[in-house]
């Protein structure tokens, strides 16, 4: 008995010694990546090169197709043991020469004063305003489509809109996102309905077009665009975002005079789909255990909206996605999963780079136990969002203490990235970064998404907080 409670006691203090040494060396390697992602970090510099060199990056357009070949390049230069393209075929809609608009005003007899005052400057009868074409909308004709306009101001009201009320007008959704959200992205859920679906649900009444409030807390003119759709069985009409402020307006002159009507122009159209790429960089697992055979794949979609440069969404989780691979070398981790890195192509409008890539996944029977991805712009990161299992939720909370003293501290949000969704169905449990979002919206789908926007330290850090997470299910699993 003797001998044997000596062993337990040895037993136990070992298994102690080794556990209190794993912690230890746990800390220690957050201090490495943390120091090499804020002394030598290359998110910044390479977002800097993706968005002055070659700007924003629509799906089929020769902007997208340069920046496989760039970051191709990247993850090389970060020292990836092997990248390899994976092809996609995507879609190409093209937006063509700038959209224009205007609200015109029934002719009225302005010379009363009474009269004069309800158009803010008297005799003032027209108003131009800004629009984006929705992504994928059909141009409007050749001489424009104008009509008497229908207001809604809250999509809860659209069951009550009877056929009659919309038949032959264009519909005006004006629902703005809920400026009390705490999160812009829960705001950002229930207005972007009308931006999607708009146009299904405005012509199934036999609207001819569709204006839409840009969703984005801003009060300014910069129209958002963004991913619309259409139903085959129903009519399409023309679909685009107006400005806030031109919302506002609208929706001011509405109240004064129903009769009012909207003219507009947009000149896009949908090409035949065409080949391009999703690009994948490896770091291999040099254990000889079946852990080598289960992956980890962290990423950024790489296609962005064709206004402003795609800096926030998404260039800067891509460079982020790059640069975890290069901080993980460069400190001379070598994991114990095999670990990809991607760069999806069409996430804006087609998700057809994840699907391929979840596709193929499944195809070569491989063991995807994380998705981890980087889209919610490159602001200073909160936390992870996550969808897994009761039991990986308890694994996951021995990680979480390693990432508060870093300032990541929100680790109770459910949900994952939209490229990583489609490898659920396959048991992976999945991840998103969620970086401090009031600005978020300010710039999403708009000119205003440039490189000048992001900062450079806040950008460092998402990188490093990519690299952590990847470190700890790489050496514990989930």
């Amino acid at each position: 008995m003797k001998i044997k409670y000596i062993f337990l006691v040895v037993f136990s203090a070992c298994s102690f010694s080794g556990f209190a040494q794993s912690k230890i060396e746990d800390s220690l390697m957050f201090r490495k990546l943390y120091a090499e992602a804020m002394l030598k970090g290359k998110s910044y510099e390479n977002l800097e090169i993706l968005c002055n060199t070659i700007g924003n990056r629509l799906t089929g357009s020769p902007q997208a197709e340069r920046a496989v070949e760039l970051t191709k390049k990247m993850f090389l230069d970060a020292k990836a043991d092997s990248v390899f393209l994976q092809a996609v075929k995507v879609p190409h809609w093209v937006r063509g020469k700038k959209e224009t608009a205007k609200i015109i005003l029934p002719k009225q007899d302005l010379t009363s004063p009474a009269a004069a005052g309800k158009y803010y400057q008297a005799k003032r009868t027209e108003f131009s305003t800004e629009i984006l074409a929705l992504g994928g909308s059909i141009a409007t004709p050749e001489q424009g489509l104008r009509g008497s306009v229908v207001e809604i101001k809250n999509l809860k009201d659209w069951d009550k809109i009877k056929k009659q009320q919309v038949e032959g007008k264009i519909v005006f959704f004006n629902q703005p996102m809920d400026a009390k959200t705490i999160n812009t992205f829960d705001a950002y859920g229930p207005a972007v309905k009308q931006r999607s679906m708009g146009a299904i649900m405005a012509a199934r009444l036999g609207a001819i077009g569709v204006i839409v409030r840009s969703v984005t807390l801003a009060n300014d003119d910069n129209p958002h665009t963004g991913a619309m759709r259409y139903n085959d069985s129903i009519a399409k009409i023309p679909a685009c975002a107006i400005s806030t402020k031109g919302a506002d307006l609208l929706s001011k002159l509405l109240a004064e005079e129903p009769a009012l009507e909207f003219e507009y122009f947009m000149y896009c159209n949908t090409l035949p789909d065409v080949m391009s790429n999703n690009v994948v960089a490896e770091l291999k697992s040099n254990f000889n255990s079946e852990s080598k055979t289960e992956y980890i794949v962290t990423g950024g979609h790489l296609d962005s909206w064709d206004v402003g440069q795609g800096a926030h969404d998404d260039g800067a989780g891509c460079m982020q996605t790059i640069e975890a691979l290069r901080i993980l070398k460069a400190v001379g981790y070598v994991p114990k999963r095999t670990l990809r890195f991607v760069m999806f192509m069409n996430e804006e409008n087609g998700l057809r780079g994840g699907e391929e890539y979840a596709k193929l996944a499944k195809k070569n029977n491989e063991n995807h136990i994380a998705g981890i991805e980087s889209d919610a712009g490159g602001f200073a990161p909160d936390g992870f969002s996550f969808e897994v299992s009761e039991k990986q939720k308890e694994k996951l909370k021995t990680f979480w203490k390693y990432f508060i003293p870093y300032g990541l501290h929100d680790f109770n949000r459910e949900g994952g990235g939209a490229d990583i969704s489609p490898l659920k169905a396959q048991g992976t449990a999945v991840f998103e970064m969620m970086p401090e979002s009031q600005r978020y919206f300010d710039y999403h789908h708009c000119e205003l998404d440039t490189f000048d926007k992001v900062n450079k330290r806040e950008l460092e850090q998402g990188a490093f907080a990519l690299a952590a997470l990847i470190y700890m299910i790489s050496e514990y699993g989930l």
